[in-house]
């Protein structure tokens, strides 16, 4: 069970940073980031054979592949946004926090726009 060892590793990391808040409060920080770290590398084995999964449903869709690919990318922009804002408000830095995200909104506003524009394609061509 991958999540018990990812909960384990959350506890320790927490137990690791919490007496070093006390004692070492710079190495604190660190911790926590390598904590962070270890669980996304747990982690990237459930997404390696998430990714393959979609790739394998993308290759046999007989739908626009590239629309595909962009969700794919969205999400993944999502993700990494979502795991960086956590890790900047973890440190205390709300403001980069913000901007990150952000700048994260904006780059999936900008690639969903293929998307958009071929659904008003679609909508004006079925109105009358």
């Amino acid at each position: 069970m991958e999540i018990v060892r990812i909960i384990g590793v959350g506890f320790l990391g927490l137990i690791t940073t919490v007496i070093l808040k006390e004692y070492k409060k710079e190495y604190a920080i660190y911790a926590s980031l390598i904590c962070g770290t270890i669980i996304l590398f747990y982690s990237m084995g459930t997404l390696e054979s998430i990714i393959s999964f979609l790739v394998n449903i993308v290759s046999n869709s007989r739908y626009n592949n590239a629309f595909i690919k962009i969700i794919l990318k969205i999400t993944g922009i999502a993700i990494l946004a979502e795991y960086a804002v956590s890790i900047c408000k973890d440190l205390g830095e709300n403001s980069i926090a913000n901007k990150i995200d952000f700048a994260s909104k904006i780059i999936v506003v900008s690639l969903s726009i293929p998307i958009i524009s071929n659904t008003l394609e679609i909508l004006t061509e079925l109105l009358p």
